[in-house]
Order: structure tokens, then C-alpha cells, then sequence
């Protein structure tokens, strides 16, 4: 049986900005451009999306369509000893896919919540105590709060649907509806909100330049790990996906539009967010920098409240929430495909077959963070994730494709099949400028985790929450790479 493909190039345009656009792009941008120097910040995003973004995503479209396969399958088809790389993205991804999709459970009891304002008057309160009735710890976590976990089996339930009809009757059609569905509403909220009162001073401050920020390397760190962040690269997602690629598609013009697409988007998320904190800052009689929160405080906490506030609340409350789902969902569904083209490369599964492992044994898993620890294990696991397995991944990924193996083998498949040419920027980005930021970034969360610890948890529930899933992450590629035979990448093409 051949691989599948996608159906059309805007078919897989869409699906890859479905996995780049996610949560991060609606709750982290908006504040880290706040934080970093305002519309300053944004000379060092775009930079690292010129010497980052764009450049790794050619690289892993190309690696992806030219070695047809997921990521173990691309890096033992490079040199058999590397599989071990392709399982520890692969584990990442498996990770990932369980704490988020506790997130989008909560983001469905919120979309229903949002139509009668269900969290009242206190929505701190309401979030915290009454909807996770948090308790514990990481390392105890309660009991299985059956509220959240029927939205979260929900969720898997549209995942699986989709992952299970295949790339092109399941993800591409979905994204063919969801990702224009997706843009039309943040553009008809930016189009209101900008209307209300205030919106244009909470857009001043976090548009604000700051010109002086663009002398502090953190800042320029902060835009290098949000590009890394927000993208899907360097973690097996953009590497399956374009490994449905048909034979003639155009690497370097597809790279562009997907990261343009996403960086975009994160603009415009931020515009919708900063105006409607601006609105709440001036209905509450408060200074924006008052109301700015980031992460599950902002979507669970603030916007909440924001909408208490808002005209036609009953309205534009399920928009913001189904905004959030949407994006959630997109990406959630790119994440277990990956998992799922991984098994199918290694073992010759049948697609159903792996959907329903997968999905199966997640469901199981996820559970956990529906219980009364459930978000201190997910503030723990998250961070050492995003802050060292992700990181890790795309620095080793860099120096194998740049150094060790030819990166002008790359560049000549890039650019044979694409209507323009990439060259001499390309190499010296993928060699120097992207390896050399992410080592240093890399560095100075490792130096600050290990002196100052993070999020005052207890030094045990790091070690063991935190190192622990990475060291074990990185244990389980090895084995699998040491233990298993990789024939099956070099000999067949079935997917």
C-alpha cells in the first residue's frame, strides 16, 4: 500500500498551521510581547522567524517529504544509530498530548460555562476551587474529578475520529474547515472588541516600543523560544506531515506560508486579547498592566471575567471559548498523528490499528490530570518539556542535519523542488545562528532551574515530575533504537 497524501497543497498549508496555531499563540504571545519591550519586541520575533522559524521548517518539510517517513523513521534512514532521536521527539509528543488535552477538556467545560456565565462573579474562585477543586501536589493527586474527565474523553473522541479516517478524509478535511472558521472569528472579535471602550489602550501597551528592551539578550531568547514554541518544529509533527507530501510540492514557498500564517496569527491573537484587556481595565476603572495575566490564568481567569463585563456576553463568551477549542483541537490532532505515522513506519500497523492504541492507552493515561493535582503536574511536566525536551531536540536535530550529515544535500532538494531558490542564509542558520541561540537559551533555563528550582514546588517533585520524564523519555528512545530492527524504514513504503 502506498503512503498516503495529502490532497492539496492547501490542505496541507492548513493542517501544518493547524498544528502551529495552538493555545500558546492565543495565551503566551500576547503577554510575552508585553513583557519583552511591546512593539519592540517584535524586531527580535521577526528576526528569529527569518533565521529559525523559516529556516527549520524548510529543513524538516524537506527531511520529511524526501525520506517519506516520521521521525524515527527520517533519522534511521540518516544513520540507524539516530532512531533513538526520532522516539525521544516521539515521546515528547506523547507526553504533550496527554497534559493538553486536559487543557482542551477544560476549554470544553468552559465553552458551555460561557453561554449563562457559569463561573458568576469571582471566576478565580470558580476555576480554581470549585471547577478543579485543586489539592495536592504533583506527586499527589487526588481523585478523578469526573466533570473534567467526560470533556477530556469527548476531545479524545474527535481526535481519534479524525486520526482514524486518515490525512486526507480525516485531518485535511477538518482543517479545510476549522482553520478558515478559526481566522474569521479572531478577525469578527478584533472587529468588535475594537469598538468597546478601552481596547485601544490595552493595544498601546502592549504594542508599546521599548527600545532599550532590544539591548537585553533574554529578550532577544524570549523571541528565539517562542518562534520554537509556537511552531510544532523540531518535535516529529512537521516531519510526518510532510511526509504525505506528493512528489512535485513546493518545499520553500510551503515553509514560508506556514510560518507567516502562524506568526500571524499570534499578531492577531494578541490585538484580540490586549483590547479586551484594555476594555475590562476601563470598565473596572483599573491600569491594563492590572489585568495582564498569561497562561490557564488569562483563558480560565481573565477572560472570564472580561466577558462578565462584555455586551452580549451570551455571545461573544462561546466565541472566545470556541476560538480557544478550535486551536486546541487542530493541534492536539497533529500531535497524535505523528504518534500514530510513528508506529506505522516502525511496525507496518494498519492506520486503525495504531489510532486505536494511541487513543486507547491515552484516554487511560491522560486521566491524570483530571484529578486534584491534576494542574501542578501539568505546571511541572510543561515546563521541563518546553524548556528542555523541546529545546533539546531541535539543538540535537540542528547539529546532526547541519554538521554532521550534508546540509547542501538539503538545500539542493529544498530548492529542486520549489520555485525559488534558498542558498548560502539558509546554511548559515541552520549551522550557526539557530544552534548557537538555542544552546545559550538552553544554558540559562538549566542554570536557573538548577539554582532557583521553579514554581516553588518541592525539590523532589522536580527530580522526579520534571528530570525524571525527561531522563525516561530519552531511556525509551534508546532502548527502542537498541532493541528493535529499523529494516522495515529502509525496505518498505508501506504507511
Amino acid at each position: 500500500m502506498k503512503r498516503e497524501q495529502w490532497g492539496s497543497r492547501a490542505g496541507f498549508i492548513l493542517a501544518a498551521v493547524g498544528s502551529a496555531v495552538g493555545l500558546g499563540n492565543i495565551w503566551r504571545f500576547p503577554y510575552m510581547t508585553y513583557q519583552n519591550g511591546g512593539g519592540a519586541f517584535l524586531i527580535p520575533y521577526l528576526f528569529a522567524m527569518l533565521t529559525a522559524g523559516i529556516p527549520f521548517m524548510i529543513m524538516e518539510f524537506s527531511l520529511g517529504s524526501k525520506l517519506k517517513g516520521a521521525a524515527p523513521r527520517v533519522f534511521s534512514k540518516l544513520n540507524v544509530k539516530l532512531e533513538w532521536l526520532g522516539w525521544f521527539q516521539v515521546t515528547i509528543l506523547a507526553v504533550i498530548g496527554l497534559y493538553y488535552l486536559a487543557v482542551i477538556g477544560w476549554t470544553i467545560s468552559y465553552f458551555k460555562f460561557s453561554f449563562t456565565q457559569a463561573w458568576g462573579s469571582d471566576p478565580n474562585t470558580f476555576f480554581f476551587k470549585e471547577y478543579l477543586q485543586l489539592d495536592g501536589s504533583p506527586s499527589k493527586l487526588g481523585a478523578i474529578q469526573w466533570h473534567i474527565a467526560i470533556p477530556m474523553a469527548i476531545a479524545w473522541a474527535v481526535t481519534f475520529n479524525t486520526v482514524f479516517r486518515g490525512v486526507k478524509s480525516g485531518i485535511e478535511k477538518l482543517s479545510k474547515i476549522l482553520m478558515p472558521v478559526l481566522f474569521v472569528m479572531v478577525l469578527f472579535l478584533i472587529v468588535r472588541i475594537s469598538f468597546l471602550d478601552g481596547a485601544m489602550n490595552g493595544l498601546n501597551f502592549m504594542f508599546k516600543p521599548d527600545f532599550s528592551k532590544l539591548l537585553d539578550p533574554k529578550v532577544w531568547a524570549a523571541a528565539y523560544g517562542q518562534i520554537f514554541y509556537s511552531l510544532s518544529i523540531g518535535f516529529s509533527i512537521m516531519l510526518a506531515y510532510s511526509s504525505y507530501l506528493p512528489e512535485k510540492s513546493d518545499i520553500n514557498n510551503n515553509a514560508f506560508l506556514t510560518v507567516f500564517l502562524n506568526c500571524g496569527f499570534s499578531l492577531l491573537a494578541g490585538i484580540m486579547i490586549f483590547g479586551t484587556l484594555g476594555y475590562m481595565a476601563a470598565a473596572q476603572g483599573k491600569e491594563v498592566t492590572d489585568v495582564v495575566n498569561s497562561g490557564v490564568g488569562l483563558a480560565f481567569v481573565t477572560l472570564p471575567a472580561v466577558i462578565n463585563l462584555l455586551p452580549a456576553p451570551y455571545i461573544l463568551g462561546p466565541l472566545f471559548f470556541l476560538t480557544l477549542l478550535i486551536a486546541g483541537m487542530s493541534s492536539h490532532i497533529s500531535i497524535i498523528e505523528a504518534i500514530v505515522a510513528s508506529l506505522i513506519d516502525k511496525f507496518n500497523w494498519t492506520r486503525h490499528r495504531a489510532a486505536v492504541v494511541v487513543c486507547g492507552l491515552g484516554v487511560i493515561a491522560s486521566m491524570m490530570f483530571a484529578t486534584n493535582g491534576g494542574l501542578f503536574l501539568l505546571d511541572v511536566v510543561d515546563y521541563f518539556i518546553n524548556h528542555f525536551g523541546i529545546l533539546t531536540s531541535c539543538f540535537v536535530e540542528l547539529i546532526i542535519v547541519g554538521w554532521i550529515f550534508k546540509i547542501s544535500d538539503i538545500t539542493q532538494y529544498a530548492n529542486h523542488h520549489s520555485e525559488f531558490a534558498i542558498g548560502t542564509w539558509f546554511i548559515i542558520c541552520i549551522r550557526f545562528i539557530s544552534p548557537l541561540v538555542l544552546a545559550t537559551i538552553i544554558y540559562q533555563d538549566l542554570y536557573t532551574t538548577i539554582t532557583k528550582g521553579y514554581g516553588g514546588y518541592e525539590m523532589s517533585d522536580l527530580m522526579t515530575r520534571g528530570w525524571g520524564v525527561i531522563v525516561g523519555m530519552l531511556v525509551i528512545g534508546i532502548l527502542i533504537n537498541i532493541f528493535t530492527r529499523p529494516s522495515s524504514y529502509i525496505h518498505s513504503e508501506e504507511a
